[in-house]
């Protein structure tokens, strides 16, 4: 059976009952008309892959003018529909002209059946052979960037890098949705990126789409695609990201950032699978993997109704915390080598090491910016850098910013506090995790993790 949906317009009852007959063994959908003025609202209703379209409407009319008009009327609509002509007077001057102007075939009534299901495959290939060249088209275009730029791999050696590369290896060739937590600039994309390249989608698109840089006005025809004609500049139908991430993983950064009416309709999506271009009213099934990220406390958020509870729980079957840089350590000059190699190469200089100094400044500075702000500062180094070691100076580091004991939170009195919120959280409702989760402001997966952090 084809995989496609063939819409057949004909006046005669007969010509359409047998052919709905015939062909609904054949292929997934038969949808059938008898007046070519239903065309608008089927197509529109219906994602329809071939369309069977009769000549002649009138009574007595022989000379196809009447097929042509709607053969010209739908393409109008979209250029790429298959369409494959029916008539019962042959005529090879018709069949040309309608082949000229954008037919897929045409075909004689009555019809051998053989002859028909031959001329829908053919046709039906050609569709599915359109689909794949346009969404690769439309793929290229929104991914220019991403494509040109690569990706960087996850650099440390830190214990929390290590617990959350082991998390990933078995996250990953799941279909599991993720939540990746963290500040601004410790690698949220690096790892989104990991997990679908250790994926079963590894060789299918991965589709990034920041939030906090989408307009509000923009959210719904970036993400779900409009239509042509949905609005002024529509001058052509454009699928969304996730349509275009179908079959792949789609990352979506910042999500933090959405006001609670475009969560509504981002959780309508998850939970329906099912996306509906403005301007449109038929649903297109959808196949992604999700995997969400943000720098925002969505727990907090959650009490205090400015983030639905249920989308949280949508996203978040397996969250990953990434720590801040000023965390892990000896990393801060393992990444430093690994940059200054990278942009050493990129620049075609041959510089060979940090300077004791460059080291010693590299580990006492705050990192505010975390590893994307040591990534900038160490390609800025080697640009400025004039011998075979980067410098101090060549660093050109905040005096501001330089770590102050004094200064920073006892990080282990925090982590004492959260054991404690959570050890009388558990007391007070007796051991009732949802009680205990609800009360702290947390889903019962974030509780179960602290409570095994912490050997509750």
């Amino acid at each position: 059976m084809l995989d496609a949906t063939v819409l057949i317009i004909d006046d005669d009852d007969d010509i359409l009952l047998s052919a709905r007959l015939f062909l609904k063994q054949q292929v997934k959908q038969v949808i059938t008309c008898k007046s070519p003025k239903e065309i608008n609202v089927l197509l529109s209703k219906n994602e329809i892959d071939i369309i069977l379209l009769d000549m002649n409407y009138q009574k007595g009319a022989s000379d196809g003018r009447e097929g042509l008009y709607w053969l010209e009327h739908i393409l109008s609509i979209d250029k790429d529909y298959v369409v494959i002509l029916m008539t019962a007077f042959g005529n090879v001057e018709l069949a040309v002209k309608a082949i000229k102007k954008g037919a897929t075939d045409f075909i004689l009534k009555p019809w051998e059946n053989e002859k028909l299901f031959a001329t829908i495959s053919s046709a039906s290939k050609l569709r599915e052979s359109t689909k794949k060249v346009k969404k690769l088209e439309k793929i290229h275009s929104s991914l220019q960037k991403d494509l040109t730029r690569g990706f960087e791999h996850i650099v440390g050696q830190a214990d929390e890098i290590k617990q959350l590369q082991h998390t990933l290896l078995k996250v990953s060739p799941t279909d599991a949705n993720v939540l990746i937590l963290g500040e601004n600039g410790t690698g949220k994309q690096v790892f989104a990126y990991e997990i679908h390249a250790n994926s079963q989608r590894k060789n299918q698109v991965f589709m990034h789409v920041d939030l906090g840089a989408l307009n509000e006005n923009l959210f719904e025809s970036e993400l779900f695609g409009y239509a042509k004609g949905a609005f002024t500049d529509a001058k052509e139908d454009k699928p969304g990201r996730f349509e275009l991430a179908d079959g792949g993983t789609i990352f979506l950064d910042e999500i933090g950032n959405l006001s609670l009416p475009l969560q509504a309709k981002l959780l309508s999506v998850l939970q329906n699978r099912t996306v509906t271009r403005l301007g449109e009213s038929k649903e297109r099934r959808i196949n992604v993997r999700l995997i969400t990220a943000t720098n925002m406390p969505l727990n907090e958020m959650v009490a205090k109704n400015t983030f639905r509870q249920d989308l949280l729980f949508r996203i978040n079957t397996v969250e990953l915390l990434l720590p801040a840089l000023r965390k892990r350590g000896s990393d801060i000059l393992l990444l430093a080598n690994h940059f200054m190699q990278v942009f050493s190469s990129k620049y075609h200089k041959d510089i060979q090491k940090l300077s004791v100094k460059a080291q010693e400044a590299l580990l006492q500075y705050k990192w505010p910016g975390n590893v994307r702000e040591l990534q900038h500062v160490l390609e800025r180094a080697v640009i400025m850098s004039d011998g075979a070691d980067i410098a101090e100076e060549d660093l050109q580091l905040s005096p501001q910013r330089y770590t102050q004991h004094q200064a920073m939170p006892d990080e282990m009195a925090l982590e004492e506090m959260e054991k404690m919120m959570v050890q009388k959280a558990i007391g007070k409702h007796k051991g009732n995790i949802s009680k205990a989760a609800a009360e702290l402001g947390l889903t019962r997966a974030a509780l179960y993790r602290r409570i095994e952090k912490f050997g509750i």
